[in-house]
């Protein structure tokens, strides 16, 4: 019953966002421009309809809205074709830790990798709300992407959610050759929270807690710094991510008396000599924005080559809209186009395993 109420929701979302530009821009409502940037219509349409389907997420118990945010993931993501997925279960720090494998179609061989860490606020999400995104990036990047179901807080504050990825990325590459991955051309990344965990994970491996570093980084509107408030937070809290969504993340998450310039929580504090190339793209509407484009700069600062893409009309969450309208697909393809280019030739100095 509930994945045919998704459906029908997809469905009248599609047929919404297929309208013409100048008919979808009248149904949206009038131009919001802020910083000189005005929000897409397609994802002011989006806003006004999350407006009318009952209460916000973040303001339910936790369980509650661990549904609600899946069944919205699922809505906009969609079920995009894919040659294969697996699910495999390995040991975690305490317990079993799931991995979900994406093989693109037409990819029989040895090939690149993202190891791809899911956002939510370290609260929220899960492998399946994160599905349509992975599949998209395994697909249009001709990479393989292996997921990992990390523990949640308040049930596992931190620093529960660094060591469940740290002990899966440290499965995927000692088992590289077996998960058909070129050891030597492994991404790490992630959105929002995601975006957090990838960007330890690349300071942790780049100076040697890991064994192999990664070849490149993919920091989709990260969250890198717990101490300091930039700007973009209370200017964009309106736009899906609003100050109770990260309140409740921040409360949950971080333990009292935590030292939030700890590396390992806040990574705009850590080394960041020596790390591989970094894609770090953040959105005009977004809290996170500033603190995104200040780690982007950082990590230049450092001497890392990096690519900074600021999606202007787009907001937070925008990864996970590719099942629907134009905008979200379009900047993932962007997104998917950067991974290809920068897993597509080996090293020239293959890393130590």
């Amino acid at each position: 019953m509930a994945r045919a109420l998704e459906a029908a929701r997809r469905h009248t979302l599609q047929t919404l966002l297929r309208m013409p530009a100048g008919v979808l821009r009248r149904v949206a409502g009038r131009p919001v421009e802020i910083e000189g940037n005005v929000l897409d219509p397609e994802m002011q349409l989006i806003l006004a309809l999350q407006k009318v389907e009952g209460r916000p997420f973040e303001e339910r118990p936790i369980p509650e809205g661990r549904r609600a945010l899946l069944s919205s993931s699922r809505v906009v993501g969609g079920n995009l074709p894919i040659g294969a997925v697996t699910d495999r279960d390995i040991d975690g720090p305490a317990g079993p830790l799931r991995l979900r494998i994406y093989n693109p179609r037409g990819v029989t061989t040895t090939s690149p990798a993202l190891f791809f860490i899911h956002g939510g606020g370290w609260v929220y999400c899960d492998l399946d709300s994160h599905d349509a995104l992975c599949r998209f990036l395994a697909e249009r990047a001709r990479v393989r992407v292996v997921a990992v179901d990390y523990r949640l807080a308040p049930e596992s504050p931190f620093p529960a959610a660094v060591h469940d990825v740290e002990a899966a990325y440290s499965f995927v590459t000692a088992n590289a050759a077996g998960l058909g991955i070129d050891p030597d051309r492994i991404a790490v990344g992630g959105d929002s929270a995601g975006g957090n965990l990838a960007a330890v994970l690349a300071q942790r491996a780049a100076h040697g807690a890991l064994g192999v570093p990664p070849a490149f980084q993919l920091l989709l509107y990260p969250a890198v710094d717990f101490a300091v408030k930039r700007p973009s937070r209370p200017t964009f809290a309106k736009f899906f991510l609003t100050t109770r969504f990260m309140d409740v993340a921040e409360e949950s998450y971080v333990p009292v008396g935590a030292d939030r310039t700890d590396p390992l929580l806040s990574p705009i504090y850590g080394d960041l000599t020596g790390l591989p190339p970094a894609y770090v793209v953040t959105a005009g509407f977004d809290p996170l924005r500033d603190e995104g484009e200040a780690y982007a700069e950082k990590l230049r600062a450092a001497g890392v080559e990096v690519q900074y893409v600021l999606e202007p009309g787009l907001i937070h969450s925008f990864a996970n809209m590719v099942g629907v309208g134009r905008s979200g697909p379009e900047a993932m393809g962007r997104v998917a186009a950067a991974l290809r280019r920068a897993l597509s030739t080996p090293p020239s100095v293959p890393r130590e395993h």
